[in-house]
């Protein structure tokens, strides 16, 4: 099972999103039957294995094994990835396109960025296949700021350390990599 899968098909999506299929891939964390899955989601073996056959068919169950017991049988599924992430395209059919924002400070900026990474790295990982480790790297931390002016500097000094890194690193011949930095306030926790 992947940690996170984006899905990029408007059919798989539309099929994740029915609020039946939706509490049969909650009950899939592990593997399960039919039967299983039925006894926890309360519905009928029949439809439950309905359901699966539309997930499965749109790679958002796969098989784990099976087993034989009094001459039946039976599947054993579980779902693909811990986490479903849905590719911002999906609804539009593309992804929105940062060049396109002149405010390199707003909100709007930052989801754009963030939308083509979703959408880039969802379809690298794809195109890489199954266990294959994409190379990528991931900061993530907290930084409290005590002013706007504190966090202008921040800003100021991230740009100018970035800026030489890249330079120094950079060569025409390489390949290519995609680096963005992003900041936002952090929402409260809920209590």
């Amino acid at each position: 099972m992947d940690d996170v899968r984006v899905v990029a098909d408007a059919g798989a999506v539309g099929v994740a999103l029915d609020p039946i299929r939706t509490s049969i891939l909650d009950a899939l964390a592990e593997p399960g039957s039919a039967a299983s899955v039925a006894a926890t989601v309360g519905l009928t073996r029949q439809r439950v294995n309905y359901h699966l056959k539309a997930l499965e068919a749109h790679g958002l169950v796969e098989p784990t094994g099976e087993r034989v017991w009094g001459g039946i049988t039976e599947r054993y599924v579980q779902r693909s990835a811990r986490h479903l992430v849905v590719a911002p395209d999906v609804l539009e059919g593309t992804v929105p396109d940062p060049n396109e924002i002149a405010d390199r400070l707003s909100a709007a900026y930052l989801v754009a960025v963030n939308a083509r990474t979703v959408s880039e790295v969802g379809s690298i990982i794809d195109d890489a296949g199954t266990g294959t480790r994409v190379p990528t790297l991931t900061i993530d931390t907290v930084i409290g700021f005590v002013s706007p002016e504190e966090r202008a500097a921040f800003a100021a000094e991230l740009q100018t350390a970035v800026a030489k890194l890249a330079a120094r690193y950079h060569h025409d011949d390489g390949r290519p990599h995609r680096l963005t930095v992003s900041s936002y306030p952090r929402p409260k926790e809920d209590s």
